[in-house]
């Protein structure tokens, strides 16, 4: 890298600009350029009518003052005052840091007025760093690079322009006041449920009619004794050998959280809609909705009173496959109705239910395509045990290991095993095939049966709100992976809470993000636009000056092309540079190689 000086006349007056550009080497051997960073312009005359002055913030005296900055090429003008001379040759390119993806984060944060939001509930006390900072802080972090309050003390904060983009210093990342915001956020969780209500209406004319519910779970490591929600149930993580809690979601169709709780890890499913039917009602008000979910959820007593005439709540939900076969007599003669291209559908009412049988093409070639594949592979590995015969014991530990892997597609072999005191022969070990329970289960696959108290609705628009419940699923898997939400280290339970509400608020920053690439920009990724901000970074170039301070200007490079073009597209703006300021101190900090002029 190099520093480039540009001149060029304006209004009949030389003027001198400067900038740090890059050297590329191209495959074919050339070498391209590209401007890093704009420094701007410095006094190149002596005319004091129209010298540029730059206000600049002295370390020092802790005050502001407005300084006409100089090359030490030039000599200053007779009586000039405020005066700086810089000695450009020599600056230096230190702590390179991420930007561009923290910007755009508390970007998000401000246009979802979260930063208004918190200031109103975490007041500033004697503290000498704002609380909404501090959670600004550790939501960004857990946006951009999900990790524990450990490693944004340690490392994140440093590796960012969180310190620019806050206008704080590294108070605002010390490890005790992390964790003691923590400590500050749950009593004001309904009142963050509601406020975010009305952003989705605001900003994106969000509908409230349907409302998807589900459950998922999150594990620890650890013993867990100081947290008493922290228990053993059902992992949707597949680690059973954990203690977990149940977290329990509700989201409108288009992906926007209305509210969630955090339940004991054993937790069932069908213990949680009556709390959350009451705590809807009660923070948003009685309404028309829709409840959308999956068949493990409600119990026959929990849609008996949703049916009740005095308090109706609408429902749509999913049944177990086994009812397919007892309502056959209900649907067998019934005409199929084609709702997409390749959806059909069948109704009949019963006991004040619409049942709507569904039937996919796409989905029912799919089902049959796994479990094939899953069977093919049992089968292969039966074969192989049954031409090397092991002994019993052993025998019967590989089934059971196939058995876990093929998952149902066990249940349509039947096997014949030897007894406890039989060699294991050909004759004793044998399997088949249970034909006619495979085909009868092939017919019934890609099919569903639903079930709602909405009489007259169109059957298409009942199958499109039920597969919508992806939707929620998109909204755990996002928490789970992107957000990092899971393992928990927390051991307290109101820091495990809140760690949780940190991942929460997280997500309603992505799924901000998400509508306004949908609208502007379709095609893109919330994680792909923040990746490719990320080569956005700052940069403070330190310049050493005549009387032997140094002035530190804090830069963002320069975007690309197709970054700037995205920018446009997106109708976002890049801050103004922040202010420099000046300092005696010598600072220790990371360098890059000096440009010379």
């Amino acid at each position: 890298m190099f520093l480039r000086s540009t001149s060029r006349k304006k209004d009949g007056k030389e003027h001198r600009y400067f900038s740090v550009v890059e050297n590329r080497r191209l495959s074919s051997g050339k070498t391209a350029q590209r401007t890093v960073l704009y420094l701007g312009e410095v006094n190149d005359k002596q005319e004091s009518a129209w010298r540029k002055t730059l206000e600049v913030f002295d370390e020092d005296r802790q005050s502001s003052t407005n300084l006409s900055l100089f090359p030490d090429d030039r000599e200053l003008p007779v009586g000039a005052i405020d005066t700086l001379q810089v000695k450009l040759s020599a600056l230096e390119l230190r702590r390179p840091r991420a930007f561009g993806n923290c910007w755009l984060a508390c970007d998000l944060w401000r246009q979802l007025e979260l930063d208004q939001f918190w200031q109103q509930r975490l007041p500033d006390g004697r503290e000498t760093v704002s609380w909404e900072k501090v959670l600004q802080l550790l939501v960004v972090n857990r946006l951009i690079a999900p990790g524990s309050e450990l490693q944004v003390h340690r490392h994140w904060f440093l590796q960012s322009a969180m310190d620019e983009l806050l206008g704080v210093d590294f108070a605002v990342a010390e490890k005790d006041r992390l964790y003691r915001c923590l400590d500050r956020l749950l009593e004001h969780k309904q009142d963050l449920f509601v406020w975010l209500k009305q952003k989705w209406a605001d900003l994106f004319q969000a509908d409230f009619e349907v409302l998807l519910y589900d459950l998922t779970s999150t594990y620890f490591e650890g013993a867990m004794e100081e947290n008493p929600k922290a228990k053993r149930g059902y992992s949707r993580d597949g680690r059973p050998d954990c203690l977990q809690v149940v977290i329990a979601l509700v989201v409108t169709i288009d992906g926007f959280p209305l509210a969630y709780e955090v339940m004991d890890g054993n937790t069932s499913d069908r213990t949680t809609l009556r709390g959350f039917l009451d705590k809807i009602e009660t923070t948003y008000g009685k309404a028309k909705r829709m409840w959308v979910m999956d068949r493990g959820i409600p119990t026959e007593a929990i849609l008996a009173e949703m049916r009740n005439p005095e308090r109706p709540v609408s429902y749509l939900v999913g049944t177990p496959k086994s009812k397919i076969g007892q309502h056959e007599k209900k649907w067998l003669d019934l005409p199929w109705q084609k709702v997409r291209d390749s959806v059909e559908v069948k109704l009949f009412e019963q006991d004040g239910e619409l049942y709507v049988l569904a039937k996919s093409e796409g989905r029912h070639l799919k089902e049959i395509a796994i479990r094939r594949k899953r069977l093919v592979r049992l089968l292969r590995k039966l074969r192989a045990m049954r031409r090397t015969l092991p002994a019993r014991d052993q025998l019967l530990m590989r089934i059971g290991a196939a058995k876990t892997e093929a998952g149902r597609a066990f249940g349509f072999v039947q096997i014949q095993l030897p007894g406890p005191r039989q060699l294991v022969t050909r004759e004793s070990f044998r399997f088949s095939v249970d034909k006619q329970k495979l085909k009868d289960a092939e017919l019934r696959d890609g099919h569903y049966l639903l079930r709602s108290n909405v009489s007259g609705e169109d059957p298409a628009v009942l199958w499109t709100r039920y597969v919508q419940l992806t939707q929620i699923e998109s909204v755990f898997r996002c928490l789970k992976s992107e957000l990092g939400i899971r393992p928990v280290y927390h051991r307290l339970e109101h820091r495990v809470d809140a760690h949780i509400l940190v991942a929460f608020l997280a997500y309603c920053l992505q799924v901000t993000l998400r509508h306004r690439l949908t609208e502007h920009a379709p095609g893109l990724t919330p994680a792909a636009v923040l990746e490719k901000l990320s080569s956005i970074q700052m940069i403070d170039v330190w310049v050493p000056t005549v009387d032997q301070r140094w002035l530190i200007m804090p830069r963002y490079t320069q975007p690309e092309k197709d970054l700037s073009l995205l920018l446009q597209k997106l109708q976002l703006e890049l801050p103004a540079q922040p202010p420099p300021r000046i300092t005696s101190r010598p600072v220790a900090s990371d360098r890059l190689s000096s440009p010379a002029c």
